[in-house]
């Protein structure tokens, strides 16, 4: 299960109606929404990536054992996903939202929304949280040692930002992100880094931090390279390719400093190894 993301620019008002829950988006909104994904070719890979992630998982699982993607946002639908499952005679579903550290805001919707269009006979089993799967530390480690951090590149971690109402409410989302970056960080070898927090939503609630941003602004002083490692997102779109790739390394080469990152996770052999194992344990 994934976030969802338009096909085309046209479709972008009914996208971003979905995602701020029924609520239309302003003209402004949706030009600055458009221009963001023309910034990165016209459309995000999110859907094409996370259909090859099942396909990956649905090779090493074998023909017993179906699998399908769902979107909450966007087509295809989760509830689309759940009526091709019963159509191949499934009767226990396991949902695997591709969000490695859980939060209300995002994996438990995910998780509501597979249950509010579950078939009737069918049960369902969600993975609430493999923030600290040990294939999962692995994957992003190669990750890590595949970019080969330089003695004077400062590695930044970084996830989604969310409202600090959430956070304060005790949604612990926070507290999964810093474990990850931890385990990632000792098994990569890497004694110096920060955390950061990006793509933080347009309301006026405070949003927690740091922002990337401000990690880049603080830290220029001293640092003149940084490696962003986006360890909240399992695949590439467009909090990666435009908030990384394009605005934050925008703001780097303001303050005359460089900014890269990983590569993604997407079809990491050790990532759907994990997903693999996150199956295998609950059948």
């Amino acid at each position: 299960m994934a976030h969802g993301t338009p096909s085309s620019l046209e479709e972008m008002p009914e996208y971003l109606r979905l995602v701020r829950g029924g609520r239309p988006a302003s003209d402004e909104l949706v030009a600055e929404m458009r221009e963001n994904y023309a910034a990165i070719g016209g459309r995000s890979p999110l859907t094409e990536i996370t259909d090859a992630q099942a396909e990956a998982l649905r090779v090493r699982l074998g023909p017993a054992i179906p699998v399908a993607a769902g979107m909450r946002n966007w087509r295809p639908f989760i509830k689309d996903a759940l009526v091709d499952l019963a159509a191949a005679g499934a009767t226990r579903v396991i949902g695997i939202p591709m969000a490695p550290q859980f939060s209300t805001l995002s994996v438990q919707k995910y998780i509501d929304a597979a249950m509010a269009a579950l078939p009737e006979g069918m049960q369902f089993e969600a993975v609430e949280s493999f923030h600290t799967h040990p294939l999962l530390l692995d994957a992003f480690a190669e990750r890590v040692r595949a970019a080969n951090p330089q003695p004077d590149e400062l590695v930044v971690f970084t996830a989604h930002s969310l409202p600090v109402r959430v956070i304060e409410s005790g949604d612990r989302y926070a507290d999964q992100v810093a474990e990850t970056a931890r385990g990632v960080a000792e098994r990569a070898g890497i004694t110096r880094f920060d955390c950061a927090y990006q793509s933080a939503g347009r309301t006026p609630e405070p949003w927690i931090g740091p922002e990337l941003a401000q990690v880049i602004d603080n830290r220029s002083v001293t640092i003149r390279k940084f490696l962003v490692v986006p360890i909240g997102f399992v695949c590439d779109h467009t909090e990666i390719l435009f908030d990384i790739d394009v605005q934050a390394a925008r703001i780097a080469r303001e303050f005359a400093t460089s900014l890269r990152r990983t590569e993604s996770l997407n079809t990491s052999p050790l990532f759907m190894a994990m997903l693999e194992d996150l199956v295998k344990q609950r059948l």
